[in-house]
């Protein structure tokens, strides 16, 4: 029963919440009074590149892909459709091994300060872009070290016999074999095209490594400053071939802690926050002039094991380690019910969702004698990793983390929490250096693939992005089957086997499919939440009240 205070104190909470926000903001370093002028976006953190072939996380896409790039194919968002993008057209062989796009002949690259082009993109950009990625000899290929996590994870480099220009206008892809995934890979926010011409005059000058720190692209908006940890700033494309970028300037102003970047919305300092903790979600939208937006987003937040570290080699280890954890704790006090439980990584919005998993159990006692089983009655110690970032599969890594400390205690486990800045946190997770880690995937597609071997394909464990550091040849059989038929029935049933053998070996825990949110200032319009990859902000602008 609710007390007959209950209303003044939650009234004077909230007060005293926002008052502490405002204080806050009055701390924080002010943006320069030109950002003022555009659209001020509020981030969670500094990109590691500025391209995204090169990178896999959420916060490096929101801010550079589909701000500065374009791709050859897009997905409509209202129905996952794949759609014209830089090619106008394509034709698929027969036996899905031969791809023909068209290319569009009116796209400009962006002029800045430091490039301007003297010719429209054409087929030479798309056949630069994709060797790049596949062709050991190809002079950028070892910039940055030879890495790009997404397209090794798919093995893109073993599917892809060659790219051919035809002509001026028209690329042909060659297949090694049928690939079902393939055009949905090809819409993924890192398969943006680069400019062959920018690399050629990068060469010239002796300065390969500056294609992914001052970016060319063909998109509404091109790179104007990078001021690490402080901001990003990007000027509109006039020359845009779809035309009708509204913002003349675009800010990412970077602000680790979530406080304070609520503090900037409330103050109109940020026009647009990423990511909102759930638990505030109901004091924000309380505020006249912030707007709540809310979307169900194909992801998955997990608790990932390093199986090839003892004792996380051992399949009961794991078991036990996934009895011991009150998921249902976890959802109320992380996600405060704003997300499904997950089963597996597929969440249920899928066509190849697994409806047949059963329900993760909850038995510490369960989990006490699986360890004593494997050889650690006495349990053991280990270090769970925790995002210092809020995503929208994992709002709250470190509240996470330590509910879980408290559950692993009661089966004798001594957990430490560990974390780092989120671009030394990502490093040292791709060399495998963590026990476990609470991190996830959202889907840049909605082809169940997108979640499959980008997350635990043998490929990912090599290119450092499978986080279970977990190769196993059978999973990776049923999955490499599925991609060589276009009959969605017959990949279901190869899915949902993957599923069930998942749910057998537990290389991961899957937590929670969350809800995907951000918070906007009322004045702005023309922002919408994509289920699928970036954020998109050539729409955005502000009206006058």
């Amino acid at each position: 029963m609710k007390s007959p205070h209950h209303g003044f104190y939650v009234l004077v909470c909230r007060s005293t919440i926002i008052s502490l926000l405002l204080l806050l903001a009055g701390c924080q370093p002010h943006l320069p009074e030109t950002a003022r002028s555009g659209l001020v976006y509020c981030s969670e953190g500094s990109p590691e590149s500025f391209n995204p072939q090169r990178v896999t996380s959420g916060t490096t896409i929101d801010i550079i892909s589909q701000q500065l790039y374009d791709r050859l194919v897009d997905i409509n968002p209202a129905n996952g459709d794949i759609i014209p993008g830089l090619a106008s057209d394509w034709q698929v062989s027969t036996d899905g091994t031969r791809y023909e796009f068209i290319l569009r002949q009116d796209v400009a690259f962006h002029t800045t300060r430091y490039f301007s082009p003297s010719r429209k993109f054409n087929a030479e950009d798309v056949v630069f872009t994709f060797n790049r990625i596949t062709d050991t000899e190809h002079p950028f290929h070892l910039q940055g070290g030879g890495v790009y996590p997404y397209f090794q994870s798919v093995d893109w480099a073993g599917l892809v016999k060659q790219v051919l220009a035809t002509d001026q206008h028209t690329v042909v892809f060659e297949l090694q074999r049928p690939d079902s995934s393939f055009l949905s890979n090809l819409t993924t926010d890192f398969a943006a095209i680069l400019s062959a011409e920018y690399g050629q005059k990068l060469l010239g000058a002796g300065k390969p490594g500056e294609i992914d720190r001052l970016p060319i692209g063909t998109g509404p908006f091109r790179f104007r400053e990078y001021q690490k940890d402080i901001l990003v700033r990007l000027y509109r494309n006039d020359d845009y071939w779809r035309g009708d970028t509204q913002p003349e300037q675009l800010v990412f102003d970077i602000v680790p802690n979530n406080a304070r970047r609520m503090a900037k919305l409330f103050t109109h300092e940020c026009d647009i926050v990423s990511y909102p903790r759930v638990a505030e979600l109901e004091l924000i939208a309380a505020r006249p002039d912030v707007t709540v937006q809310e979307s169900t987003s194909m992801n998955v937040g997990f608790w990932a094991f390093n199986t090839q570290k003892p004792p996380f080699d051992q399949l009961a280890v794991r078991q036990a380690l996934a009895m011991a954890i009150n998921r249902a704790a976890i959802l109320q006090a992380v996600y405060y019910g704003q997300a499904t439980p997950a089963y597996g990584i597929l969440p249920p919005t899928s066509w190849a969702y697994n409806d047949g998993l059963p329900a993760p159990l909850y038995s510490p006692a369960k989990a006490r004698a699986l360890l004593a089983e494997a050889g650690y009655p006495n349990g053991f110690t280990m270090d769970i990793w925790a995002m210092p970032v809020q995503r929208l599969y994992n709002p709250n890594a470190l509240k996470m983390a330590e509910l879980m400390q408290a559950d692993l205690a009661q089966i004798g486990v001594k957990a430490n929490i560990v974390s780092y800045e989120w671009n030394s946190f990502r490093q040292k997770l791709g060399n495998f250096e963590h026990d476990s880690v609470l991190i996830g995937w959202a889907a840049d597609n909605p082809d169940p693939d997108n979640f499959f071997r980008p997350l635990l394909s043998c490929a990912a464990r090599d290119s450092g992005s499978n986080r279970a550091n977990w190769c196993d040849p059978a999973f990776d059989d049923i999955i490499s089957q599925a991609l060589l038929t276009a009959n969605q029935q017959q990949r279901r049933a190869l899915y949902l086997a993957a599923q069930q053998y998942l749910h057998q070996k537990q290389p991961l825990v899957a937590i929670a499919h969350s809800q995907r949110f951000q918070a906007i200032s009322s004045s702005v319009t023309g922002v919408s939440i994509n289920p699928y990859g970036g954020i998109a902000l050539q729409h955005a602008k502000r009206v006058e009240p």
